[in-house]
């Protein structure tokens, strides 16, 4: 019996469908940023119109639906596609505050705390010499690290610049100046225990962390209720996170890595987009 090893060629297209769950007006927002662009740089002709572009982009956001699929089931290339992630992840970042006017917004609205947490975004594995410089020792996988703020209500305010992974929470809020900004804006913070010690002024405390227990030294009954209290307050913040990661893209990131704070601060305006309707 011949065997038939030869690839299975034809003119017959298959295309499936997938639910985009997100709102008519996030979809109406990305749009009506696309033909704002294309009208200020003059773009006369798109292979596809900004309404249906705007699709696409958050289907590959929202479900992380791979570039050469949503290509073949709309006619253009997989760099295409890509290309217009980067532009529409552009032009969203672009609305994302910067710290001191995200904690400026707070102060006028009444804010007296921030809540502050950092969380890991997988990344495939790097080859060579930076294959050890997103690798995180403390959650064992590739990564780089993000560092955010939410209000009390549990909204994100803002997103710091993607770290490599192997950087620690308390280094990054020092790279990013936060006890600095806070103290400037006159807003105190709660953080999780991974930021002990980085608020260094005693007499002026401005970030709120819990307590740790030490091996010859186990928590009081108070310092263990100082820490359900602070662990509550903070709970806000898991919510907050939640929220993000729902864009699945952020699952393990298969974008060049020097797109990740790109990425986050455009999904960080979405995501406000869709908790606010």
């Amino acid at each position: 019996m011949k065997k038939n090893n030869s690839p299975a060629d034809g003119t017959a297209e298959v295309v499936y469908q997938s639910s985009l769950r997100l709102s008519t007006a996030t979809l109406t927002l990305v749009g009506d940023l696309l033909r704002g662009h294309l009208k200020k740089i003059h773009s006369r002709w798109r292979k596809l119109p900004p309404g249906k572009i705007a699709t696409i982009v958050l289907a590959v956001l929202r479900h992380d639906q791979r570039l050469l699929d949503m290509a073949g089931g709309n006619g253009v290339s997989p760099a295409t596609v890509r290309r217009w992630v980067l532009e529409v992840c552009t032009l969203l970042a672009a609305r994302a505050e910067r710290l001191d006017r995200a904690l400026k917004r707070i102060v006028r609205k009444g804010g007296e705390v921030v809540l502050l947490d950092g969380t890991l975004i997988r990344t495939r594995r790097r080859t060579g010499a930076a294959n050890r410089r997103n690798y995180s020792g403390k959650h064992k996988a590739h990564g780089l690290l993000f560092l955010a703020l939410t209000d009390e209500k549990g909204r994100l305010v803002w997103i710091s610049a993607a770290r490599p992974g192997r950087s620690s929470e308390i280094t990054t809020a020092r790279h990013n100046k936060l006890i600095e900004h806070l103290r400037v804006a006159g807003l105190g913070a709660l953080g999780d225990l991974g930021f002990i010690g980085l608020d260094d002024d005693p007499d002026n405390p401005v970030l709120i962390t819990g307590y740790k227990a030490a091996r010859t030294k186990p928590l009081t009954s108070a310092k263990k209720e100082a820490n359900k209290l602070i662990a509550r307050e903070r709970a806000a913040c898991e919510h907050a996170f939640s929220h993000l990661k729902s864009w699945r893209i952020l699952t393990k990131l298969r974008l060049d890595t020097r797109h990740a704070t790109t990425l986050l601060r455009a999904l960080l305006v979405l995501t406000n987009h869709e908790v606010a309707r």
